[in-house]
């Protein structure tokens, strides 16, 4: 076995633990639904896993894997051959009171160099809360803060300029945290921060769900979370990076896709 190959099934058992624990959290708010899981394959090699959950409390939530490679990396970061692996998630709530969380962690290696990039966000779909964005923020902070104090204040100003919507001239919506290319040159510790920021995301956002989902809501409210719905649609569909990788590398659709709400109104 290579150096690179050790690194790769490292890194694809840690990914995988961390999934099954998220996944796991979620199901503890749900009475009876569970995530369903659907396999598929990487037209150059490796392949991942859809995990999606319908139920009372979450409308539709999505949390996902993937280890895929190829002869040539989709875009202008790498030459030649790729490795690419990480966990992506959303959350559609039923509650509009409830925000909309997204969280990806992933580690990409070309043929001359690697990186690792993540980060989450918060989305309050009508109904902002800033006790909640309070808290969310600090976890993010608190698991930062050890690797360094610049740290949190970059990447939290990284998010607010990534998650901005130029046509709605509006952030997507209270931040969190965003880093790509994440590389200098020591590994464990580059490794060891990311793999934090994703050992504490259901830190930041399960007492926010916790509390979110009880509160009492109006149709009224659902309409109003529809419409902020669409703008995430519109995001997701004409700016994010992941999403274009992602059908650049001939990731699978379903998967991709995985991130649009189950309604949303224009």
């Amino acid at each position: 076995m290579t150096a690179a190959t050790e690194r790769h099934a490292f890194l694809i058992t840690f990914l995988k633990e961390l999934r099954e624990q998220i996944i796991q959290t979620f199901e503890t708010l749900e009475p009876k639904a569970r995530f369903e899981k659907k396999a598929w394959e990487h037209s150059g090699g490796g392949g991942g896993e859809i995990g999606l959950l319908r139920g009372d409390v979450f409308e539709k939530a999505a949390v996902n894997f993937s280890a895929v490679h190829g002869p040539v990396f989709p875009g202008p970061d790498g030459k030649g051959p790729f490795f690419a692996t990480g966990v992506s998630l959303i959350t559609h709530m039923k509650n509009p009171h409830a925000p909309t969380v997204h969280m990806n962690i992933r580690y990409i290696e070309t043929e001359d160099r690697h990186w690792f990039g993540g980060g989450y966000d918060l989305t309050p779909m009508g109904f902002p809360y800033e006790e909640d964005a309070r808290h969310f923020h600090d976890t993010a902070k608190g698991a930062l803060d050890p690797y360094g104090a610049d740290l949190y204040p970059s990447f939290s100003e990284k998010a607010k300029q990534y998650f901005y919507i130029p046509h709605r001239k509006k952030e997507r919506g209270v931040g969190g945290i965003f880093f790509d290319h994440f590389n200098t040159g020591d590994f464990e510790r580059d490794f060891s921060m990311w793999r934090n920021v994703g050992k504490t995301f259901t830190d930041a956002v399960m007492p926010i769900y916790q509390k979110r989902s009880k509160t009492p809501f109006s149709e009224e409210d659902r309409d109003i979370q529809a419409s902020l719905r669409a703008h995430y649609v519109e995001f997701n569909l004409i700016y994010d990076r992941g999403t274009k990788f992602g059908f650049q590398s001939g990731g699978n659709p379903e998967a991709i896709l995985c991130s649009m709400p189950p309604t949303a109104k224009w």
